[in-house]
């Protein structure tokens, strides 16, 4: 995404917000070719043409996910690098598309990312989706839901206007202003922050909680907000496009692992998934995938299914 794309995105979030709508900014539950390409934007994904069908793996999936011919991948697509728009507005890029288009040739089957808000794709998988990929660190509770194949490690990054003219302090968030995603770990953490200043006495934080990831980011760019909270490749990733005007805050915060969802009661599926993604770390293909978008520090060498160690 480059500068252009990303002022873009705040000129539609301001637009959307004018009209009391954001249908014309992005989609919701609009499937879209995982492989597609565009001449009107210089982001391109790493090819996975050339991956060949693994008939042994393709095999263990259920017809429940074969019938149809097609692998459907829930995402929520502004949280570049892992998965976004190319400045057509239409075709979806990232490392977690490259990988879904991957597993996808693995199995045999057309790879469709589907759009959705990050909060409501848990709970989608099984139904609306195939698989949900869109950076979700694993944690026990997202685990009681659904099956996870970890492929990713990330830390969290605080993001502050350059030269953090607002003196955030992380270690004193009390009367800030955070934004955040909705329905990630970072809002998580941000709502116990909040609760602490308020037991303390202190003076509140004020959360505020977005659907896409582009707004918390823009709302620190706006001063709309303090300090923006998110996964470290992709808090590095908005600083690197917003030509110089955001900075990282302090060093990364912790390091957990990531993983690609798969519904509760599909062991099939599950072990298919963990199948592929081991064959794409083994050959070479996942660790391409990551150094084509420069994050490859948070590649992993093992694809578990359900980790116990999740940091």
């Amino acid at each position: 995404m480059s500068f252009k794309a990303f002022k873009t995105a705040l000129a539609c979030t301001l637009s959307a917000a004018m009209l009391l709508g954001a249908a014309a900014c992005g989609t919701k539950d609009e499937a879209t070719s995982g492989s597609g390409s565009s001449s009107s934007s210089s982001t391109t994904g790493y090819d996975v043409s050339g991956i060949k069908k693994d008939a042994s793996i393709a095999a263990m999936l259920p017809d429940s996910v074969t019938k149809d011919g097609k692998l459907t991948v829930g995402m929520e697509l502004t949280y570049a690098p892992a998965e976004f728009l190319k400045e057509d507005g239409k075709t979806p890029v990232g490392y977690d598309v490259d990988l879904s288009n991957a597993l996808g040739k693995v199995f045999g089957l057309d790879t469709q990312i589907v759009s959705a808000s990050f909060d409501s794709i848990v709970p989608s998988v099984g139904s609306k989706y195939d698989l949900g990929i869109t950076s979700l660190t694993i944690t026990k509770e997202r685990m009681d839901a659904v099956n996870f194949v970890s492929y990713y490690k990330a830390g969290a990054t605080w993001v502050v206007k350059k030269g953090n003219p607002q003196k955030v302090d992380t270690s004193d968030l009390c009367g800030k202003k955070i934004a955040v995603q909705t329905g990630t770990v970072e809002e998580e953490d941000a709502n116990k922050a909040a609760k602490q200043c308020k037991a303390d006495g202190k003076k509140a934080i004020d959360v505020l909680s977005s659907k896409l990831q582009t707004d918390a980011a823009t709302n620190v760019v706006t001063g709309k907000a303090d300090v923006f909270y998110a996964d470290s490749p992709v808090a590095g990733y908005a600083i690197s496009q917003t030509d110089g005007q955001l900075e990282p805050l302090g060093k990364d915060e912790g390091s957990v692992k990531q993983g690609i969802a798969i519904a509760k009661n599909d062991d099939q599926t599950t072990k298919a998934v963990q199948k592929a993604v081991q064959k794409l770390m083994d050959d070479g293909t996942y660790m391409k995938i990551l150094k084509h978008w420069g994050v490859q520090s948070g590649a992993l060498s093992e694809a578990e299914i359900n980790p116990t160690e999740l940091s």
